[in-house]
């Protein structure tokens, strides 16, 4: 099936087929990406839509000396694929296996590491110029996608490379024809003109002659706008400093090396548009590119199947998952108070906003890849009376640190953050795990921070945070919890309040969030004493010197880091009120934990109950 793939093992023999094989490759690869991806999970609808652009770059750029960064990593299988990582694709984003996401230490090929967005122009343009300073006449390749474009980052980085000489090329994948609608003959005939040195050469030169006549000059620049406009958005790109050149047809490997051939022969800021789409070559991606953007195993045959509905009697056969019950709550919340306002940074369908979207579109925002806007966009609206919940993932809430604390904190706004994907996210690792948010929020003024044990303690401390007019976080889980019934009630919880949900001696343990559940079957075992803190901020202050002088040791333990994180929290409290009390301080250790299986990966922290069982026990025994 893949007689032809299966010859490729780095871009060196690629470049060694003839063009005319290339279209073949393409059939193959694709035909490889459903079966492979159907079998692991992954991402899914972009990756078969980069396929002849990344075939085309590596045939086209002497890599891995010429230097392509990908945005976000989404798209980059096929690039692993042709660099030596095919059988590994058996093992994507699996315990010991490749990562979903370019990676430097897999790969001399992976030159810069992603996972967030928007960061591909900025780290390209370092390497242009390292270049440069180094006198090499290598080239650096931005592959960035149009939803990453919509984040500040990326424009800093043309803001800053259009006025530089170094040699970078950013190529715009354009998937959503978000930008322009006209590809066709004569784009594709215009992009290889305008590529061409001949063009270059020709636009330097009269410049060079019409220096003097300046009337002169600045009629031929509006008229060559005038002339490219009519059939491309370059004007924007151009007024960056860059020479635009596209949209051109992203699956047409004639039109892609033709052009790319022309444009790694100039020098200066180079921009090129593609458009490509979605899910290509594989009809069920093609339907519904959102489903199968990032997918578990599904049969490539049928595709994934569909839930079945439900009559209005039935309950749901599975346990809601956290973002499920934000997403209703969200809902209900709005039909209360006409004040509420949705926000999110381009994950509507991944934060649980879609029937929100659908139900109160005027109370809903998306606001782009942009965390940073969407933060003081919501402490706008609070300023002016609104009460603005934003979904964002702990990960990416990172980058808007500076806005919560300048624009939210310092000012006292009601915003909530709902923070989902809070603790280990499985598969896809290191750089989407939400591993220090406690312990970068607890440190803020101001601030509220929650962790739910359970779906209906995450319904009603949202709501608790909803209440409050001050900043506040409720920080879940991703998945589904202990299976809890949801109360359709709203309550407010007292804040900074936890409670005790049994008694021991000798030792409590005290859970946060997520780990609620293991330090139960913990205490069970051991006959310690367990507390749900559900507070990190404000810490319930009299529980805990409450167990302090009822236990010969405190254990505390959360799916977060262990360094600043509500253990230290506690180890402060004990020291303030000059308690000297042993404790154990039980979280995700000072490394970044690779991608796998949530359980196993928590398992290996020491973060299961048998885990717990045996620092416990080792500590007592000391």
């Amino acid at each position: 099936m893949y007689s032809l793939l299966n010859t490729i093992n780095t871009p060196e023999e690629l470049r060694g087929l003839d063009r005319g094989q290339l279209p073949k490759l393409a059939d193959e690869l694709r035909e490889f990406l459903v079966e492979s991806v159907s079998k692991t999970g992954g991402h899914l609808s972009s990756n078969l839509g980069t396929v002849e652009l990344t075939i085309a770059l590596h045939y086209i750029y002497n890599t891995p000396e010429d230097k392509l960064v990908w945005d976000v990593g989404h798209q980059t299988y096929t690039h692993k694929i042709l660099t030596g990582r095919r059988e590994a694709m058996s093992k994507l984003r699996m315990a010991g296996g490749i990562a979903g996401f370019p990676k430097r230490e897999e790969s001399l090929y992976d030159t810069f590491g992603t996972g967030h967005s928007s960061t591909s122009i900025s780290a390209a343009l370092g390497m242009a110029v390292a270049a440069q300073l180094q006198g090499s006449e290598r080239r650096s390749v931005a592959i960035i996608g149009d939803g990453a474009m919509t984040g500040g980052m990326a424009f800093e980085g043309l803001n800053n490379a259009g006025a530089m000489d170094a040699n970078l090329l950013v190529i715009l994948n354009d998937n959503d024809m978000s930008i322009s609608r006209p590809v066709g003959a004569l784009n594709n005939y215009l992009a290889r003109l305008m590529s061409g040195r001949f063009y270059a050469t020709m636009r330097r030169g009269s410049e060079r002659v019409l220096k003097g006549m300046p009337p002169v000059l600045e009629f031929a620049k509006r008229a060559e706008e005038h002339v490219k406009g009519m059939v491309t958005p370059s004007t924007l790109f151009e007024e960056f400093g860059f020479n635009y050149i596209g949209p051109i047809d992203g699956h047409d490997l004639d039109v892609l090396l033709d052009t790319l051939g022309n444009l790694r022969k100039l020098t200066g800021p180079q921009f090129l548009h593609i458009v490509t789409q979605k899910g290509k070559g594989y009809a069920h991606a093609e339907e519904d590119c959102l489903l199968y953007h990032g997918v578990s195993k599904f049969d490539r045959t049928q595709g994934i199947a569909a839930k079945p509905a439900m009559n209005d009697a039935e309950e749901p056969a599975a346990k809601p998952t956290y973002t499920e019950v934000f997403g209703k709550w969200l809902c209900d919340m709005a039909e209360k108070d006409e004040r509420l306002i949705g926000i999110t940074p381009a994950m509507c369908e991944g934060s649980g906003m879609a029937e929100f979207a659908e139900h109160f579109p005027a109370r809903y925002f998306d606001v782009g890849i942009a965390e940073q806007h969407a933060l003081t966009f919501a402490a706008g609206l609070a300023c002016d009376g609104y009460k603005p919940v934003v979904a964002i993932y702990s990960t990416f809430l990172q980058r808007a640190y500076d806005q919560l604390i300048h624009d939210i904190a310092i000012q006292n706004l009601p915003v909530v953050l709902a923070i989902d994907r809070g603790g280990l996210v499985g598969a896809d690792g290191a750089t989407h795990a939400g591993s220090f948010d406690l312990s970068y929020l607890r440190c803020i003024p101001n601030m509220t921070v929650m962790a739910p044990a359970d779906e209906n303690e995450c319904r009603q401390m949202l709501y608790t945070a909803f209440q409050l007019n001050t900043p506040s976080a409720v920080r879940y889980p991703r998945g589904c919890g202990p299976g809890m019934a949801v109360r359709q009630e709203l309550r407010a919880l007292p804040v900074g309040k936890g409670e005790l949900r049994r008694e021991g001696k000798r030792v409590a343990i005290l859970a946060f969030g997520t780990m609620l559940a293991p330090a139960l079957a913990a205490g069970e075992q051991l006959n310690a004493s367990v507390a749900n803190m559900r507070f990190v901020k404000p810490l319930d202050v009299d529980l805990v010197l409450h167990l302090a002088r009822e236990h010969e040791l405190l254990v505390t333990v959360e799916e977060n880091t262990a360094q600043g994180g509500a253990g230290s929290a506690v180890a402060e409290c004990l020291q303030q009120h000059g308690i000297a009390v042993p404790l154990l301080q039980l979280g995700l250790p000072d490394r970044f934990i690779e991608q796998g299986e949530h359980g196993q990966m928590l398992a290996d922290c020491g973060l299961d109950a048998k885990g717990l069982i045996a620092s416990i026990e080792k500590r007592l025994a000391e």
